[in-house]
């Protein structure tokens, strides 16, 4: 289960990972394909050799020499139980590599290098530095300028006073990126503005955060235009200002996680004149088989006279080594043929989607529509649905996408609520954002086109699709 729910992004890690943990488990050589064959050939036959071997082994006397159990077991002398294979079975050509790291200079890192520009004592510069790393990614101070001192005092035997902190925050707060060492929003946007050439607008625009920022975040404009005497353009252009303001400065210097920074679609549906052919993309999941190396020395074993208590202890170790990695190879199968098994299914349930991209065509379907057609636990195919991305020809969605209830018409037709969504979407994105629709306006428009659903539905659904209320909608 824990393997059905790691995304194609991350299963590269994970293998990495269990290869290195376990010196019986190795990746087959040459392996490039992009696509994973359930009926591929069995490499070597390594499980059922791993299976059917006995007393009855013989080994060459090259076999012999190759496998010293008492070199395996110099460990156990030096009391120290971390096995060190070294290169007597992965040779040179599997030796770790160092790759260049890529360096970036990080948000902190770019407020501490203009700390340069300031002529600081060493203990106000101390001072400074602790300040500096106590800005969260955002550019804003979360602390309390009474724990700074603390910190300070506890940490590093700094005695120093909140008027101190103070003038050194304010010092901080004219590097770049404007708008930084803040508590609050509000702080932020003001910072930015005063770094401006003057004007009008911007003069209006101070007022505005200023004075009137909790109206200002709730879009009560006509309040605002009314205490300010401003016409509708000048207000538009108070907010033309605003709204080109960075919420987040310390944000632009965030470095994206490799995972996070784009998709990697774990299947492919293509189209083959009318037929849907479907694949599964195993880049990143290696062919595995069990290491000849750690065959070799249970061979050697059954074949040894020698049984001593370290003999023995060796043996199981080695024993156990292999039966994970025989495990972990049948895992990775069983992947496989779980996430095949049910994006089919899918696709088959979907079939009008795939061949015409038309989301229209979506059928209602849940999780237990595809439990059923797999024979499959219905938290088995919500975990494949939840993690799971498929590369179509119109597009890559998330297997997630797939999903959604019925809704009933008046003529009694079954119809996806994802239709009910893109007619709302629709509708909001044409309406005159002046005046725009509230949620009973909304509710009477989908009831008139036949979709009878509860206000508190479009709410919800509203919400889903990350549409504000009306007031929040509303534009000059």
């Amino acid at each position: 289960m824990k393997l059905l729910q790691i995304p194609t992004a991350s299963l590269e890690d994970r293998i990495q990972e269990e290869l290195e943990e376990n010196p019986a488990l190795e990746n087959e050589v040459g392996q490039n394909d992009d696509e994973y064959d359930l009926g591929g050939n069995d490499e070597s036959g390594s499980d059922d050799e791993y299976d059917e071997m006995g007393d009855d082994v013989e080994l060459s006397n090259d076999t012999a020499e190759k496998v010293d159990l008492d070199d395996f077991l110099k460990h156990e002398d030096d009391g120290d139980r971390n096995y060190d294979y070294g290169d007597d079975y992965y040779g040179a050509d599997n030796e770790r590599q160092v790759t260049p790291a890529r360096v970036e200079t990080n948000f902190h890192d770019h407020v501490l290098d203009q700390l340069g520009m300031l002529e600081l004592d060493d203990r106000k510069h101390k001072i400074a530095e602790q300040i500096i790393g106590s800005l969260d990614e955002d550019g804003y101070l979360r602390r309390e300028v009474t724990s700074l001192a603390d910190d300070l005092a506890f940490g590093q035997n700094i005695e120093t006073t909140e008027d101190e902190i103070n003038e050194l925050i304010k010092q901080i707060q004219q590097f770049d990126p404007a708008g930084i060492c803040v508590w609050n929003l509000q702080e932020c946007l003001l910072l930015q503005l005063k770094r401006m050439p003057d004007s009008k607008p911007l003069r209006d625009a101070i007022t505005v955060l200023d004075k009137y920022f909790n109206e200002f975040i709730k879009k009560h404009y006509d309040k605002i235009q009314r205490q300010l005497n401003l016409n509708d353009e000048d207000f538009k252009n108070v907010i033309n200002i605003i709204i080109k303001l960075n919420p987040k400065p310390g944000s632009s210097f965030a470095v994206l996680n490799k995972a996070e920074s784009y998709i990697i679609p774990d299947f492919f549906v293509f189209n083959n004149n009318g037929i849907l052919e479907l694949s599964l993309n195993s880049k990143n999941a290696p062919e595995l088989r069990v290491s000849e190396g750690y065959k070799e020395m249970m061979r050697a074993y059954e074949r040894g006279q020698k049984k001593d208590k370290r003999q023995k202890e060796a043996v199981m170790f080695i024993k156990q080594k292999l039966d994970s990695a025989k495990w972990f190879i049948d895992a990775i199968k069983q992947r496989q043929h779980t996430l095949l098994h049910t994006m089919q299914a899918i696709m088959d349930f979907q079939k009008e989607f795939f061949l015409t991209g038309d989301e229209a065509a979506l059928r209602p379907m849940i999780l237990k529509d595809i439990a059923q057609m797999t024979a499959l636990d219905v938290s088995t195919v919500s975990r494949v649905a939840n993690s799971k991305f498929v590369q179509t020809e119109y597009g890559t969605h998330k297997l997630k996408y797939f999903f959604s209830e019925a809704l009933q018409l008046d003529s009694g037709e079954e119809v996806s609520t994802r239709e009910v969504k893109m007619i709302l979407n629709e509708i909001i994105g044409a309406e005159n954002k002046r005046k725009p629709y509230s949620d009973e306006h909304l509710t009477d428009m989908l009831v008139e086109k036949g979709y009878h659903i509860a206000r508190r539905t479009v709410a919800k659904y509203r919400e889903q699709l990350n549409i504000p209320v009306a007031r929040l909608r509303k534009e000059l």
